[in-house]
């Protein structure tokens, strides 16, 4: 278990990613995914109020929603990262604080909990003073809607800024980082943002880190693609050079017997400041796979081997 952090929050290395409830993984399945999360261990799903509103006839809060039922209907509990700051169609002042309380309000009703574990501003807002967002969100920490802050996306100058604000102000800080990051994409944590989340022990949790199921290797030709649903990333993958990465995991795979999707992960789980890499399953097979891959550790030079294939 690691803690997130500054805050309460532990986990095993690996957050739930809930973007594909509601969209490749219906209502049962997830179901059935939340239970074997829940059964090994897990203890963070992440979500957000956006997902998955770029499904025709839905509008976001789709996964949120199963995520409410399942904790209805099974009585268990996980704690629960969701973000907001995306989903409006009016992308000016995403932040404002009327903004901010009337997510959180839809977020609390679609879950059926009462306080979120871990709010995210999805986005950064250039139109809202960051003093104005942080005491919005500080209002919903005081009213025991949120408990814990993060930021997500945010440049290292504008996460620096909110910190600086915070502590300037006696406001909330965001204690959790959520870049894109994986062993194919690292611009958007490594250098200044990896610095920044190091120094002041932010816990970063990153997304895709299996790079939209790329680096589980089952993506090898464009023709492996066909219909998958995230077609259009698999093919960036491959065009940025993810082919070099996977013949670095396959010579690790070889020598560990993991599968590439838990070497890619123990990977992330491995880099400074981070404490749990997200990845979705659509699939308790997936789902198997990624959770046998937690207690997985590389060695030094392997994982420099990694890092270097990705340069």
């Amino acid at each position: 278990m690691r803690r997130l952090g500054t805050t309460d929050i532990t986990t095993p290395p690996m957050v739930f990613g809930g973007n594909v409830f509601g969209w490749t993984a219906d209502r049962e399945r997830s179901f059935a995914l939340l239970d074997r999360f829940a059964d090994a261990g897990g203890t963070l799903v992440d979500t957000a109020d956006v997902y998955s509103s770029w499904v025709p006839g839905h509008q976001g809060g789709e996964s949120e929603a199963i995520i409410g039922e399942w904790l209805k209907r099974s009585g268990r509990k996980l704690q629960v990262a969701t973000k907001m700051g995306m989903l409006s169609s009016d992308n000016h002042a995403r932040l404002a604080p009327h903004k901010i309380a009337e997510a959180c309000d839809a977020s609390l009703r679609r879950l059926g909990v009462e306080t979120i574990d871990l709010y995210f501003a999805h986005l950064d807002d250039a139109d809202t003073p960051q003093e104005e967002v942080l005491a919005a969100f500080g209002k919903l920490i005081d009213a025991g809607k949120v408990r814990h802050l993060g930021a997500s996306n945010f440049t290292a100058a504008r996460l620096k800024s909110a910190l600086d604000v915070a502590t300037r102000d006696g406001l909330p800080h965001y204690h959790v980082f959520q870049p894109e990051y994986n062993l194919l994409i690292r611009t958007g944590y490594e250098g200044e943002r990896q610095d920044l989340c190091v120094t002041h022990n932010i816990g970063v949790v990153p997304y895709f880190g299996l790079a939209s199921g790329f680096l589980s290797g089952k993506y090898r030709s464009t023709a492996d693609i066909g219909n998958a649903a995230r077609a259009g990333r698999i093919n960036q993958a491959i065009g940025l050079g993810g082919l070099k990465i996977l013949e670095a995991m396959d010579t690790v795979a070889a020598e560990t017997g993991a599968s590439l999707s838990q070497i890619a992960l123990a990977w992330l789980a491995a880099q400074p400041g981070v404490t749990a890499p997200i990845a979705s399953a659509t699939s308790t097979a997936q789902l198997d796979d990624l959770i046998a891959g937690w207690d997985l550790t590389l060695s030094r030079e392997q994982l420099d081997r990694l890092t270097a294939a990705g340069v």
